[in-house]
């Protein structure tokens, strides 16, 4: 069972690293979204087993979205997306 679980793993992580970079930035703005509306949910005026239920289910698909979007850019991506911010941070001070 240790083995098989393993090995799926592994399986996904090698589908997921053969999509695009741009996908990859993709599942990452959607990571975004789905943390602000798992906290946006609270101005909602509905029961808070309701507030609770979408939290959890939000939150859940915000952290799957993170864990997927990294593993698709991979190191080499995640580095030229810091660089992208760090230019843009820089053309913004002058």
């Amino acid at each position: 069972m240790r083995l098989w679980f393993k090995n799926t793993i592994d399986t996904i992580k090698l589908w997921l690293a053969k999509l695009s970079f741009r996908t990859g930035v993709v599942v990452l703005v959607f990571c975004v979204l789905f943390y602000l509306l798992s906290f946006a949910q609270a101005l909602l005026p509905i029961s808070a087993a309701a507030k609770t239920t979408l939290w959890v289910v939000l939150y859940g698909l915000a952290k799957t979205a993170q864990y997927a979007g990294l593993a698709i850019v991979g190191i080499e991506g995640w580095s030229r997306i810091k660089a992208w911010f760090k230019r843009r941070k820089s053309v913004e001070r002058v």
